[in-house]
């Protein structure tokens, strides 16, 4: 985990971007968090994850829908990097399928405080974060309409975690297993209102979609300059590789799938940023982007040849890395039910 670089972020104000001024943040939008994340990505994409997961889940939550005094206390320290920011809602037997949730929380009206306990699994920082936003189920007989948000600090009695490796991409980025075992967190943590956690959780999501999907961009265009560099010194029968239609073929494809991608994305944020509705265009924006960046890492392996098998050129990393964002923030699959939902809404309607 680049700590040193994380670190270097924060002092850019990159771990803060749409948190208020007031409370140490850029107090930018949802279309400057798409750059970052985008630019970012063409680099590294697991420091794009950090920083999307970052800003994106557990600081987005509690910026969306903490009262004051959580705001106030948490937003600066995760603004300005002193703490990073985990989100727990994954687990080993319920992804997407949030209704499928173990992990409790139970009210001592003595101690006026919650008591959690469960496990999740493939938390993003879950490792060396300072502060967690865990979702847990409050009233198990109503799905997920019985399900409630809490701000945990880091280092609290019961929380632990185990960092999970081996993973096919995205390997700088800390992932790991949480276990909650009678993790005792006061009142005023419950974060927004009772039983509405997932419901708040479906808008993160949402926003989170948003940063995937440029994530996926970064990789995709990091992809696509690789390809392009390597066919224009690669030569093969005495030729450039990008003299050969084949290759020619495969750029212009590449281009202007991620050309279309990123303007569904950017319009999703675009959207977001002036309070219209755009839960629908997030998820298309996220599905294209990401299915799109797969097709272009790919691509970028297959002009690197032998050698885009190897770890001797990026193009490997990049196709690796890309699997992920059609899967994290919801599934391509999820994706599709998020969109043919919303089409056939209208037209019941």
């Amino acid at each position: 985990f680049p700590s040193t670089v994380v670190n270097e972020l924060a002092e850019m104000g990159i771990m803060g971007v749409m948190v208020a001024p007031e409370l140490g943040g850029g107090g930018l939008g949802a279309v400057e968090m798409a750059v970052c994340t985008e630019e970012i990505a063409r680099g590294d994409g697991s420091l794009a994850l950090t920083v999307a997961s970052h800003n994106g889940l557990c600081s987005s939550h509690i910026r969306l829908f903490g009262d004051e005094q959580q705001r106030a206390e948490f937003l600066p320290r995760l603004a300005r990097g002193e703490a990073l920011g985990a989100w727990g809602l994954t687990e080993p037997g319920s992804g997407s399928d949030a209704s499928a949730m173990q992990t409790t929380a139970v009210r001592d009206e003595q101690s006026n405080e919650w008591v959690l306990n469960g496990s999740k699994v493939f938390i993003t920082q879950g490792s060396v974060a300072g502060i967690y936003v865990i979702l847990a189920a409050t009233d198990k007989a109503q799905g997920t309409r019985g399900v409630s948000a809490f701000i945990v600090e880091g280092g609290a009695p019961g929380l632990r975690a185990s960092p999970q490796h081996h993973k096919l991409g995205m390997r700088s980025s800390d992932t790991a297993e949480l276990s909650l075992d009678n993790v005792r967190v006061p009142a005023e943590r419950l974060l927004g209102e009772h039983n509405h956690g997932f419901i708040d959780t479906l808008q993160v999501l949402d926003r989170g979609r948003i940063t995937i999907g440029s994530l996926a961009l970064g990789l995709g265009e990091a992809a696509l300059t690789a390809a392009r560099t390597y066919a224009l010194e690669r030569r093969q029968f005495g030729r450039p590789l990008a003299d050969f239609q084949a290759t020619q073929w495969k750029l212009a494809d590449m281009s202007t799938e991620l050309m279309a991608a990123r303007l569904m994305v950017y319009r999703s944020a675009w959207l977001c940023d002036r309070g219209k509705p755009f839960s629908t265009e997030a998820a298309m924006g996220k599905l294209l982007a990401s299915e799109v960046a797969m097709r272009a890492t790919e691509e970028a392996v297959q002009i690197h040849g032998g050698y885009g098998y190897t770890g001797e050129f990026p193009v490997e990393r990049y196709f690796r890395d890309a699997k992920l964002t059609t899967i994290g923030e919801g599934t391509s699959e999820i994706q599709r039910m998020v969109i043919s939902r919303a089409l056939l809404r209208d037209l019941r309607q």
